[in-house]
């Protein structure tokens, strides 16, 4: 019983921690930081991105304008239809010929125009992009001052805490304040508490007998459901 004692005295005094963290971890001035800093992180990948897809629309339309030219100059070889006539020559294939030329054409300029619309609207949003990223940094920098500013209003407070559970932490069994921290690291807070009736304390759920038959004697459990950490002072 004297190490459950341990544990909850720590638990006590970890609260005022665990609420201190999390008015930090919710505090406006962090969710801004946060937001200019994910943001910064991300930016240099979606830039890489954009980069290579211009790069890779450019390509296309290159190869694509040179396909162009190709068909505009065998087409010019249909200039001279009159003179094959003349000797003979079949006027209908030549008219499927130069259609089948003609429509191949106007395939390859609406895919060139569509090409180069894209390469715009790529440019024009790398552009974006990259105003967006420089404009941030001078946001990331105030918002990361402002939340520092934050954190050290509570530096002081917050240190006296841990200064009194390191004095506490002596008297708690180092399996169970292992346990302790690594669920504590899960943010699942409270950690320890006293079974109600035959039921977690925290999420009602009902352990099986067989476990709750562990609790005599000083002996704790763990719930199923929430996984926290039960005992029993009868």
């Amino acid at each position: 019983m004297a190490q459950l004692q341990a544990i909850l005295k720590y638990q006590e005094t970890d609260a005022k921690l665990y609420k201190l963290e999390r008015e930090l971890a919710g505090c406006e001035e962090r969710k801004e930081y946060m937001k200019y800093k994910k943001f910064l992180e991300t930016a240099p990948e979606k830039l890489d991105s954009l980069e290579v897809k211009a790069a890779t629309l450019k390509a296309e339309a290159a190869e694509l304008t040179k396909k162009y030219e190709q068909m505009e100059e065998t087409l010019q070889y249909f200039d001279n239809v009159d003179e094959l006539l003349t000797s003979g020559a079949d006027i209908s294939f030549y008219q499927k010929k130069a259609q089948s030329k003609v429509e191949q054409l106007r395939k390859f300029k609406a895919d060139l125009t569509a090409l180069i619309a894209s390469i715009k609207e790529t440019d024009s949003e790398y552009k974006k992009l990259k105003k967006q990223v420089i404009a941030a940094q001078n946001q990331y920098k105030e918002a990361a001052e402002k939340y520092k500013a934050v954190k050290a209003s509570k530096d002081g407070e917050m240190k006296e805490i841990e200064k009194e559970l390191s004095l506490i932490v002596k008297e708690v069994p180092e399996r169970m304040l292992e346990v302790y921290q690594m669920k504590r690291k899960e943010r699942v807070f409270p950690v320890v508490g006293e079974i109600v009736g035959t039921r977690c304390p925290f999420c009602s759920m009902e352990p099986p007998l067989a476990a709750r038959n562990k609790l005599t004697g000083g002996g704790t459990i763990e719930c199923d459901n929430c996984h926290r950490i039960i005992f029993s002072k009868e």
